[in-house]
């Protein structure tokens, strides 16, 4: 036996069965490695999810590429609901569609995440690896080498050494903080004033969609706004994104009266089609949202983070998922190329987090555009022409959410950059211009071509 392949097939031990972690599982396990999974919860495919917690999910080009490397994407693909753009809700009940871009393929996809997870779980067991549900991991003993875990089952606490673990145990990661308080790595996490609260509108008769399916819907209201995602049983996930505080808040919204009042001002067009509203507010718990970053995210060959145990984002740009899963796919392609878990965990944190950083300030920045910056003219001309010069330069001008979502070659700081580049170009094509055709294409041309380089069909990540 080769070094290469007793080293492969030397074990992994990975926290938390959500999908970052089954992925790299499934990944790994096809591989040769054995692979056991510390879950605290019990098994998603016998129970239910928890009501409030993300239902629906956005999966777009860098997550759909790693599903098809785990070869799971024929069981994901039934799942999935294609939304080729936002339908923006007036308050006066006038719809604009707004495409995501302009090729077939440049569509997003709705899919249900405790469907995808259950999914995930499915092939990692297939794949070999052993699932621990109702296993919590409660710390991590860094400097004795130990994975602190306890069988809640049993209601009693075990150790397994802390050697090739990978915590994908989300953003409030257990296994992040005890490297914090360890070794005293600095780490944040800054939570958004806003919250959200997860409601639903059911389906229509013979379920059918009461709103456009195939698309993501936003009713932008400055600050704050509603969004719904379609379901395939023909109801929609319905998500308000809300201060936590002052006149129009969660704090402000505890009675029937106020919440239906509120819904009828801001969300007329739908709020008829809400019948569980005031229940729903009421019993489903007010989500929190924030970024975190930590310095560290690696220990020797003992210890990694990914996934949202690192880097967790705020949801408005539909790359939490893609991300993770991404960050899973790295670190496969790291470890095919060499037997070196040390080196490789430092390469994929030191390779890993510009971009993950890009794609944490690019979602706060989705935000403000997507609550607000959607209501201005002058945005959907920028938005027209951006799409316009992808056509006339496609080497060179795609435009920023294209890159993201779609693009999965260009890694994510690189959109941050060209898109900063980019919309600077468009803010002064349309200084002064309220149409497509009094913009002067032909310095466009040479803004272009001074500013931004031609993309690599392969750009280095």
């Amino acid at each position: 036996m080769s070094a290469a392949t007793k080293e492969r097939r030397e074990p992994v031990t990975i926290v938390g069965a959500g999908l970052a972690g089954t992925l790299v599982a499934t990944l790994l396990a096809r591989r040769g490695h054995p692979v056991r999974i510390f879950e605290r919860m019990p098994d998603m495919r016998h129970s239910t999810i928890p009501a409030g917690r993300s239902i629906n999910l956005a999966l777009a080009a860098r997550g759909i590429r790693a599903l098809e490397l785990a070869g799971v994407m024929d069981r994901v693909r039934p799942l999935l609901i294609p939304m080729p753009g936002r339908m923006l809700h007036a308050i006066d009940g006038a719809l604009t569609f707004v495409p995501y871009g302009q090729g077939e393929h440049e569509v997003i996809y709705s899919v249900s995440r405790p469907d995808l997870n259950r999914i995930l779980i499915d092939a990692a067991e297939r794949a070999g690896v052993e699932i621990r549900f109702r296993t919590a991991a409660v710390g991590a003993d860094i400097r004795h080498h130990a994975l602190v875990l306890r069988d809640e089952v049993a209601s009693r606490l075990e150790e397994c050494p802390l050697r090739r673990v990978i915590a994908a145990d989300g953003a409030g990661s257990v296994v992040r903080r005890a490297l914090v308080s360890e070794l005293e790595v600095p780490a944040s996490e800054d939570l958004l004033k806003h919250g959200y609260k997860e409601l639903s509108l059911p389906p229509g008769a013979g379920g059918t969609h009461r709103i456009e399916k195939h698309a993501l819907h936003v009713w932008p209201r400055g600050g704050f706004m509603l969004i719904a995602l379609p379901n395939l049983d023909g109801s929609f996930t319905v998500t308000l994104f809300l201060p936590h505080q002052g006149e129009e808040s969660f704090a402000s919204l505890t009675e029937p009266s106020r919440i239906t009042q509120f819904f009828r001002r801001h969300f007329p067009d739908i709020c008829a089609m809400l019948p569980a509203l005031t229940d729903e507010f009421l019993k489903h718990p007010t989500g929190i949202m924030g970024t975190v970053r930590c310095e560290r995210w690696s220990v020797d060959d003992r210890l990694l983070l990914i996934g949202d145990a690192a880097h967790a984002i705020t949801p408005f740009h539909g790359q939490g998922m893609n991300c993770a899963f991404e960050d899973c796919r790295e670190l496969v392609a790291m470890l095919d190329t060499t037997t070196d878990w040390s080196s490789t965990f430092r390469r994929f944190e030191a390779q890993r987090r510009p971009h993950t950083d890009a794609i944490a300030d690019m979602a706060i920045e989705n935000y403000l555009e997507m609550r607000d910056t959607v209501r201005d003219p002058q945005f959907h001309l920028q938005k027209t022409l951006s799409l316009e010069l992808e056509r006339r330069f496609p080497q060179r001008f795609v435009p920023r959410y294209s890159m993201v979502m779609f693009h999965d070659e260009i890694p994510y700081a690189v959109a941050l950059e060209r898109g900063r580049i980019q919309n600077k170009i468009l803010a002064q094509l349309t200084r002064n211009v309220s149409t497509l055709g009094a913009v002067d294409f032909e310095a466009a041309q040479r803004m272009i071509e001074e500013r931004l380089t031609p993309i690599s069909p392969q750009a280095p990540k």
